[in-house]
């Protein structure tokens, strides 16, 4: 009997240490008892010493887990993210969660050290839910939205289904002064900057599942839309003659995805499963910039597709002992087509027209061990076979292969008192978006290169964490991770036979990165305040590369050397009512180009407050005061004439923008049973 099917028959109401001598703590209904949460993405959010990892945006299954599986499974999709689809669990259906730390039998860790399995309830009934939501934004635009979310089946067959549409924006618009300095100091250039983004987002999902030959199969389904629009304008007073710069920046996007699981159980340790997953992506954008009577234009079309293919064979020797070994194959296509106008005059622009294939290839092998009850180890070996060629504007072919290991190292020397150690090699996926030609007129960076003839970053990574639970609901994590990059992807010039010069993606060497982490979770009980929930995270990074332009040590380029968040909620159940607020911290990070760095700091905190109340058993209202604080944005860029290393200081633009408030009501009714 598997470790999981076993943890299925553990009562309902499992208290958080019912399994954690196995590498498992349990949390059921009665640790949620009192809370006002709705679905399984809101009880996550109040489980000790969890932090949830949406994935990684890369091509490939294996490399893009989240740390969240479903009844023991990873979601067969990549495009609807693990927020949305624990969104769509009501709480009614969940019965427990299960958080696995450092390993267990049975378990795939997906490369995680911590992971969450939400095990749902058996049998299906239907079970709905309808959501009207706005947010009335500082300068009188509104962005409403309508969900639809329905579910249901027999026990043996289960759907699921749900249509949304909402539109979006950009922290409600932007406006402020716009600055440009001389180097010694004398103001150049002064304008009032106004700008808005905003959008009409929509999707549609759905799923089906049954038995299959001897085994189950489901199936997956998402379509996408997108329509954006980003707009600036820049009137200047000084000096008065400059009249009006203005962008715009449309694009529309659609993404349609279809996925299939089948799995199969082959006595009552072996498991097998299959996947398969279809995505493509259509994107067409246009950036317009005028100013003095000159215009600068780029149009960019991209088709993208991938196509993956992945089978995976499980084995439990023991309870104590298990095995995984598997493949994937996926075929990865990108077809793109770029032009840059200058005065209407056609201007070459490196790596404008290419079309991108990709075949790749991967094996892997795992292994968990428990030797005994306080250790766990997880260790894995994938090896990577990859062959990119394109044709167009670059014609080149490449083939890449890296060996992959993994060892995780989990001890718990006392009960709450967990010690993860971790080494790993990590090997990066090229970002199809380095490959082709993009522009940023707004931010007066211009028009930057394409490069396909680029390779993944690598990196030997080390990891410690030391995780202290108490008090039930309490937990302090404390993680510290070394990595050691070998080719290292940042930005660096390219320069064309006719002497222009463009900004393109590069390798840039060998560098290294460290991070800090603190997570706290505080309940606020033992102090004699019932209900309340304090939250917290702390990230401070550190990083050092060598820049490409001046061959001098730097930072990498948009790392963040320090984030932190402070959540805090109030449950009030004899009101049927929870309130709090989510504060997030301001921010820097440095962009480093051959001829400008750009310093964009958040230097206000961002503060959401919040207030939701069950007005019936089935109908809920929540409001929020967005950005109330009244965070800005202040962009500092340096420009340069010419590349950094030769070239001096032409200007800095100094802008400081600032968006107002917003308020958001979200009704919610659900039915069913």
């Amino acid at each position: 009997m598997s470790l999981i099917h076993m943890l299925a028959q553990a009562a309902v109401a499992a208290t958080p240490e019912a399994a954690v001598h196995q590498g498992v703590s349990s949390y059921g209904a009665q640790f949620f008892q009192g809370q006002q949460v709705a679905n399984a993405y809101e009880m996550l959010q109040r489980i000790p010493g969890f932090q949830l990892d949406t994935g990684d945006s890369v091509r490939g299954y294996e490399g893009a887990a989240g740390n969240v599986v479903i009844d023991g499974q990873r979601p067969s999709t990549k495009t609807d993210s693990l927020d949305q689809i624990l969104g769509r669990i009501p709480v009614a259906q969940v019965e427990r969660i299960d958080i696995v730390r450092g390993g267990a039998p049975g378990i795939d860790m997906q490369g995680k050290t911590v992971i969450a399995n939400v095990v749902r309830k058996q049998g299906a009934s239907f079970r709905g839910l309808f959501a009207i939501a706005n947010d009335h934004l500082w300068d009188g635009r509104n962005m409403h939205g309508m969900r639809l979310e329905l579910s249901g089946g027999d026990g043996v067959r289960t759907w699921e289904a749900m249509a949304r549409y909402g539109y979006g924006n950009d922290d409600g618009g932007e406006f402020g002064p716009l600055v440009r300095i001389a180097p010694d100091g004398t103001v150049l250039r002064r304008a009032r900057v106004k700008n808005e983004s905003d959008g009409l987002q929509q999707f549609v999902t759905g799923a089906y599942s049954q038995p299959l030959a001897g085994g189950r199969i489901a199936v997956n389904g998402r379509l996408f839309w997108n329509s954006w629009k980003s707009e600036e304008t820049d009137r200047y007073s000084l000096p008065v003659n400059l009249g009006v710069a203005s962008s715009t920046d449309p694009y529309d996007e659609f993404q349609s995805e279809a996925g299939a699981r089948f799995t199969r159980d082959f006595g009552a340790r072996t498991k097998l499963e299959l996947v398969g997953l279809r995505t493509d992506y259509d994107y067409h954008g246009f950036s317009l910039f005028t100013f003095g009577g000159d215009t600068s234009e780029f149009r960019s079309r991209r088709d993208t597709s991938e196509t993956i293919g992945r089978a995976v064979l499980k084995h439990q020797r023991s309870p104590s002992l298990s095995f995984e070994v598997g493949g994937e194959g996926a075929l990865n296509k990108l077809d793109t087509h770029a032009q840059n106008l200058e005065n209407g005059v056609d201007t070459p622009l490196p790596a404008a027209d290419v079309k991108v294939e990709e075949t790749r290839g991967e094996v892997f092998a795992k292994a968990t061990w428990r030797p005994a009850p306080p250790w766990t180890v997880d260790a894995g070996l994938r090896f990577e076979a990859s062959k990119i060629s394109s044709a167009g504007d670059v014609a080149l072919e490449k083939r890449l292969q890296f060996l992959k290991p993994r060892l995780a190292v989990s001890w718990e020397p006392v009960k709450d008192t967990q010690l993860r150690v971790r080494v790993e090699r990590e090997v990066g996926q090229l970002d199809f978006d380095d490959f082709v030609a993009g522009s940023d007129f707004a931010q007066g960076t211009g028009v930057s290169a394409g490069n396909p003839d680029l390779d993944p970053q690598q990196a030997w990574v080390g990891e410690v964490a030391l995780e202290q639970r108490f008090w039930g609901a309490g937990a302090l994590t404390v993680t510290f991770r070394h990595s050691e990059l070998k080719d290292a992807i940042d930005r660096g010039p390219v320069f064309l036979p006719g002497g222009q010069v463009f900004d393109q993606p590069t390798n840039i060497g060998d560098g290294t990165k460290d991070e800090l982490v603190l997570n706290l979770n505080l309940p606020s009980d033992r102090f004699g305040w019932k209900g309340g929930l304090l939250r917290g995270e702390l990230n401070r990074r550190w990083s050092k590369v060598t820049d490409p332009t001046t061959l001098t040590t730097r930072h990498i380029s948009r790392l963040r050397p320090l984030e932190w968040s402070v959540n805090f909620s109030q449950d009030l159940p004899q009101y049927r009512a929870s309130l709090g607020f989510d504060l997030y911290s301001g921010w820097s990070q440095e962009s480093f180009r051959y001829n400008f760095i750009s310093d964009v700091k958040l230097h206000n905190a961002y503060l959401i407050v919040f207030a939701e109340r069950k007005l019936t058993p089935d109908l809920t209202l929540r409001v929020e005061m967005r950005n109330a604080a009244e965070r800005g944005i202040r962009i500092a860029t340096k420009i340069y004439d010419g590349p950094r290393s030769t070239a001096p200081l032409l200007f800095t633009d100094d802008r400081d923008l600032t968006p107002g408030r917003s308020f958001y009501f979200r009704l919610r009714k659900t039915f069913g049973g």
